[in-house]
């Protein structure tokens, strides 16, 4: 969905242009003229965005980061930004979307607790994905756990499976397992239709309704992180005491800077123990051909 501008950024806009051509004519030393007046601009831009309305807090995210303007902000300057703003706008601006690309491959750092146990090593993974149909390829890169693994997934073929086989010796052999399966289960609790930043931003929508609903309007810690070359916002949720059905006790989620969704998200469990943590390292859109989900593609070891 496309939004016009608003009026008050377009002012904001023409300000920064008329602080920055004042601050040039003015006699001071080079590093004055340039960081200070742009830092001082900035840290005003953000603060008079909490004063707007609802609606318009959420256009102006998503202009800002369409324009990469939210991407320049320096941590603090991030942290001031999301701490003013009307709990209800990055949830607002979360679901109006979009949650992830038509049609994109990505590179993903994924571990599970599974049975009680952390992996040593996390899945390091390729993945190519389409929507309408939903169709997934995925490959389990060399320097993670299960190596050599591959599976594929086509809607319009086996809804309810998916074709694959593990990595090592026992790579040779490639059969058709249910997505909910003893297979699938081994590895991870969620289906390999779960991969990508849609199950994330859809779960995280779901969720705050919830925590609005107990009274917990606003995130209990805001941060800006560098995971695994990742910069994002990390905004943690602690799910109220004595309430069940929650997707984990605490959790944080990396905001991307550019788009309306989550770049990372670690969950613990009620013991403080991290049970799950996902890094989108890579991604970008790309249109495939009918190959890309092909068990017969002589890139793909099927």
């Amino acid at each position: 969905m496309r939004f016009r501008t608003t009026p008050p950024a377009c002012l904001l806009t023409l300000c920064a242009a008329l602080a920055l051509v004042c601050a040039s004519a003015q006699s001071l030393p080079a590093a004055d003229a340039d960081d200070a007046p742009a830092t001082a601009q900035a840290d005003q831009s953000t603060a008079d965005v909490a004063h707007l309305p609802l609606d318009e807090q959420v256009r102006w995210l998503q202009h800002t980061a369409q324009n990469g303007a939210l991407a320049k902000l320096d941590d603090a300057q991030l942290v001031t930004l999301f701490s003013s703003l009307d709990p209800r706008a990055l949830p607002r601006y979360i679901a109006a979307g979009p949650h992830g690309y038509a049609s994109c491959e990505f590179v993903m750092l994924r571990r599970e607790r599974i049975h009680g146990r952390w992996p040593a090593a996390p899945d390091h993974m390729l993945v190519r994905i389409a929507h309408d149909p939903l169709r997934i390829y995925a490959k389990w890169l060399p320097d993670g756990a299960h190596a050599g693994q591959e599976v594929l997934y086509d809607a319009t073929r086996r809804g309810d499976e998916m074709y694959g086989h593990p990595g090592g010796f026992f790579g040779m052999v490639s059969m058709w397992a249910r997505l909910d399966g003893s297979f699938a289960h081994a590895q991870s609790r969620h289906r390999l239709t779960d991969l990508g930043t849609e199950f994330i931003a859809h779960r995280f929508v779901d969720e705050n309704t919830r925590l609005e609903q107990a009274g917990l309007v606003r995130p209990a810690q805001i941060d800006v992180k560098t995971v695994d070359g990742v910069r994002v916002v990390a905004f943690t949720w602690e799910a109220p005491r004595g309430v069940n059905g929650f997707y984990a006790s605490k959790e944080t989620l990396g905001l991307d800077l550019r788009h309306p969704w989550f770049r990372t998200a670690q969950s613990y469990d009620s013991e403080g123990r991290l049970f799950e943590e996902v890094v989108f390292e890579q991604m970008e859109p790309k249109s495939f051909d009918a190959l890309t989900f092909d068990s017969k593609n002589p890139d793909y070891r099927f």
